[in-house]
């Protein structure tokens, strides 16, 4: 069989020639129609419609700009990022309790994962590497991203980046400030140059670094410009300042407002239908409103992209039999148990509630509602179709197998204490569901404003304009939260059994931040669960009955009270960000975290000791740290180094760690460090600058660790 010229490209390349060279004479190739056809999707704009309405979203690989003529595959779109949403697919914990286990390494490890599974099923272009900062806990889709501080951030997208870019291109997402739900279509988000390039960037330009292959725009306008068609975001500091070489997509159907101007900003391609640029592209150019050097410069980066992923990809694509394989169940179960955060674990008749001892367990309650829920998450666009969910109630069912479990799912406070005062232990599951957070999708949102982007209608497609929503399913439910606590009655729930049963458990199942002041003094234990993925239950029973050490630790900081988050209005038309948020702005504030950034408890004890760290580059550095494992066995823990910044004052996160050691197991860990959280925006130098001097450090086990140890740099 003979080569196409995309796969004679390919060769050329592993054998060390230039992806751009080869981009250069593939382009040639292509007709004026078919340089075109690169710019968006594949499928006419209302066919595709009608068939994600009627086979579901993204079922398949949504195709952009394949040239079957040459050879050229196009970008083969997958969504995630809790797993591929094709088929049905192995559902992980979603970033935000993945976040929580503080783990480059497992996080890369679910990356190949996913990657394997978006190539086995046709894909070539992941779209799930979600990195927004979650500013607020009221946010819809908190749960698709790792936290709230920017390193974090960085490096658990540039390892989901790594894993994935094994198999197929990744593409990060939604660039940039897009931290609002219910009025991401129309918000207008405006920050200072400060506050950009400090707070809400540097975490792209981390994974950028890393050699991401996409990046898709978000939806919300930023100062004064949707993101689309934003040219300082998408060319002036994307490409001009980090030297970005892959591929710009934009979010899907609403994520550019108009054709000729966002190819010129720097979008590259039109997500995912034939829409804005179908409809009006070729008139643009023949009116001199666009100029055919854009397409070229848009085509060459689009091929570039697609040969350097094909030429990287040199392995033969993984047989359809891997996804949801029993590896990568297994990761999933291990991502769940790791992810969890034990938040409290008071005695109980002199030792902690917690692991349940199943060896003297004769009669368990499992209360709430969500206990035999599945409950992985929104069912917007990050939805997995998993082949199977393992509940809470499962996973202790199959884990107690001579032990009576009575499970009370009615919103019935009396009831349930009457149950649990007869048992030995109980476990609360309480939190929150698709209905409460998540990718919303309301049909009311579609003004005139927007359904003036969907090209002529057919007859009988006014139903689709009002219900389509490309990215979700049409779901009128989730959104951003309207509360920050439990409902009344799972409080109240709580609060009864506490008063029966001294031992007595609480998992909260939720994407971020739950105010728990109300309860949280009634029982002994607290848990952060999480959405946990398909395997959730399994991974709940290892940490509640001791066979995994609770070795997560929170990604952001939980408030004894919502006066001390940020403004936060999720209707708004505008709003505007300052770098203040999460445990910055607690410490601004100078008031105490009901629980702070980095906390987690272990079922064994840590000390660190510290040496002084020492510059490595210009932007890095190391430092060594001694860790004990004092207690009776074995355990995980996070060492977290943190550094004042001597001009603001703020305390930062420059580096961690997780580490695994046995009872009475001591170990040195050389940790590296990044300096950038140290800069600050400088506008005399439009350009972030690093102070010089000595700046004091922390090795803690979480923000305001009162045992922490003081350390010091030298920044020369």
């Amino acid at each position: 069989m003979s080569s196409t010229p995309f796969q004679t490209a390919v060769a050329a390349i592993r054998q060390g020639a230039s992806p751009t060279e080869e981009s250069v004479k593939l382009y040639k190739e292509l007709t004026e129609p078919e340089r075109l056809w690169l710019l968006d999707g594949d499928d006419p704009f209302w066919e595709g419609q009608t068939v994600m309405m009627t086979e579901g979203y993204n079922v398949r690989p949504l195709v952009h700009g394949a040239v079957e003529r040459l050879g050229i595959p196009g970008l083969r779109f997958s969504d995630g990022p809790r797993g591929v949403v094709m088929g049905n697919s192995t559902a992980f914990p979603v970033s935000m309790s993945r976040g929580a286990t503080w783990d480059a390494d497992l996080e890369e490890r679910i990356g190949e994962a996913i990657g394997a599974e978006v190539a086995a099923q046709g894909g070539n272009f992941f779209a799930g590497v979600c990195i927004n900062l979650l500013r607020h806990p009221a946010w819809g889709r908190a749960q698709e991203t790792y936290g709230d501080d920017p390193l974090l951030l960085g490096e658990m997208g540039a390892a989901l980046t790594r894993g994935v870019q094994r198999h197929v291109m990744a593409c990060v997402k939604h660039y940039a400030l897009n931290s609002m739900e219910n009025a991401r279509l129309k918000v207008d988000v405006t920050a200072d140059d400060a506050t950009l390039h400090e707070t809400y960037l540097p975490h792209f330009r981390r994974v950028i670094e890393e050699g991401v292959a996409g990046v898709m725009s978000a939806y919300n306008s930023v100062n004064g410009e949707w993101a689309g068609q934003n040219k300082v975001l998408l060319t002036d500091i994307l490409r001009d300042r980090w030297g970005f070489e892959g591929v710009t997509v934009s979010d899907f159907v609403f994520g550019i407002r108009d054709a000729s101007h966002s190819l010129d900003a720097g979008l590259d391609v039109e997500e995912p239908f034939q829409q804005l640029r179908a409809e009006y592209l070729s008139q643009d150019l023949a009116a001199g409103k666009a100029s055919w050097a854009w397409v070229e410069r848009a085509g060459l980066r689009i091929l570039a992209t697609q040969l350097r992923q094909a030429a990287r990809s040199s392995a033969a694509v993984p047989p359809l039999e891997i996804v949801a394989s029993e590896p990568h169940r297994a990761l999933a179960r291990e991502a769940a148990a790791r992810g969890a955060v034990l938040l409290r674990n008071e005695q109980v008749e002199g030792t902690p509630v917690l692991p349940l001892q199943a060896n003297t367990l004769r009669r368990l309650a499992v209360v709430g509602r969500l206990a035999a829920l599945p409950n992985t998450g929104d069912r917007g666009s990050s939805n997995v179709r998993a082949p199977y969910v393992v509940t809470a109630l499962e996973g202790l069912q199959a884990a107690l197998p001579g032990v009576e479990i009575m499970h009370v799912p009615e919103d019935n406070p009396a009831e349930a204490a009457r149950v649990a005062a007869n048992c030995d232990a109980v476990v609360i599951v309480a939190g929150y569901t698709a209905e409460d957070e998540g990718e919303r999708a309301d049909p009311s949102a579609f003004t005139d404003e927007l359904t003036s982007l969907f090209p002529p209608a057919p007859a009988g497609a006014e139903e689709q304009q009002r219900a389509s929503m490309a990215g979700s399913e049409a779901i009128d439910a989730g959104g951003d939260r309207d509360r920050l606590t439990l409902r009344e009655v799972d409080e109240e729930i709580i609060r009864a059994v506490g008063a029966v049963n001294a031992r007595t458990v609480v998992v909260i199942v939720a994407a971020g931040a739950v105010l728990t002041e109300s309860w949280r003094n009634h029982v002994p234990g607290i848990l952060m669960g999480w959405y946990a993925g398909m395997e959730g239950g399994h991974g709940l029973a290892d940490v509640l009955l001791g066979h995994t050490d609770p070795s997560g630790r929170l990604p952001f900081s939980i408030p004894t009270s919502e006066k001390h988050l940020p403004y936060f209005d999720r209707d708004a038309a505008t709003i505007t960000y300052d770098r203040w948020h999460g445990q910055r702005l607690l410490d601004k504030l100078e008031v105490a975290a009901a629980f702070p950034f980095g906390f987690g408890l272990s079922y064994t004890t840590f000390d660190l000791a510290a040496g002084m760290a020492k510059q490595t580059g210009h932007e890095t550095a190391r430092i060594t740290v001694t860790i004990t494992n004092t207690g009776a066995r074995t355990g995980r823990h996070v060492i977290q180094i943190y550094g004042q910044r001597p001009t603001i004052g703020d305390r930062v996160l420059l580096g961690f760690a997780p580490v695994e050691l046995a009872a009475g197991e001591s170990t040195d860990v050389s940790i590296p460090l990044s300096l950038r959280p140290l800069a600050v925006w400088v506008a005399e130098a439009n350009d972030l600058v690093l102070p010089e001097g000595e700046i004091s450090l922390q090795v803690a086990s979480y923000a305001v660790d009162p045992r922490a140890i003081q350390s010091t740099l030298v920044i020369a």
